[in-house]
């Protein structure tokens, strides 16, 4: 059995955003967006949300709650299980931190640097339907991609 895959947790920034001064709560704010985005496009597992996130996942799709307020009522955690097959399959590829798109569209998106700037993107809904453009380009042009032989990119 293969070890789960860890996408990220929450407590990895805490001690970033502590020294940077920033609110408690700002280490669940981007990977809390991606969650969000992977709700809204049906991308988690069916039985991880029928045994945990029915009402979060109306409450988000109605903007009651945002996806980092989901996020952190995950442990902090995105896990491979979390995930539907696709979910991961485009996780693995895109929100890989060192080799993914995740983090440079995440910096795009906000005119941010890295560090402190990273993690200080407030969690609203004007900042999430900006990220969420850069995630559905991703998407888009993984879903384009990922069946394609290499010879088969010129046509």
């Amino acid at each position: 059995m293969n070890p789960p895959i860890v996408y990220d947790k929450a407590k990895y920034h805490s001690e970033s955003v502590e020294t940077a001064g920033l609110p408690e709560g700002q280490q669940f704010v981007h990977t809390g967006f991606y969650l969000g985005w992977l709700i809204q496009n049906d991308l988690l597992d069916d039985e991880f949300v029928d045994d945990f996130l029915v009402d979060e996942i109306a409450a988000f799709k109605a903007r009651k709650i945002t996806g980092p307020e989901i996020y952190s009522r995950c442990d902090g955690a995105l896990v491979d299980d979390m995930l539907s097959d696709e979910g991961n399959a485009f996780s693995q590829h895109y929100f890989n931190f060192e080799k993914g798109q995740f983090v440079a569209d995440y910096m795009q998106a906000f005119s941010v640097s890295g560090g402190n700037d990273f993690f200080g993107v407030e969690d609203t809904w004007a900042n999430y339907d900006r990220i969420s453009q850069y995630f559905d380009r991703g998407y888009t042009m993984w879903k384009r991609t990922k069946d394609k032989k290499p010879w088969q990119f010129w046509k």
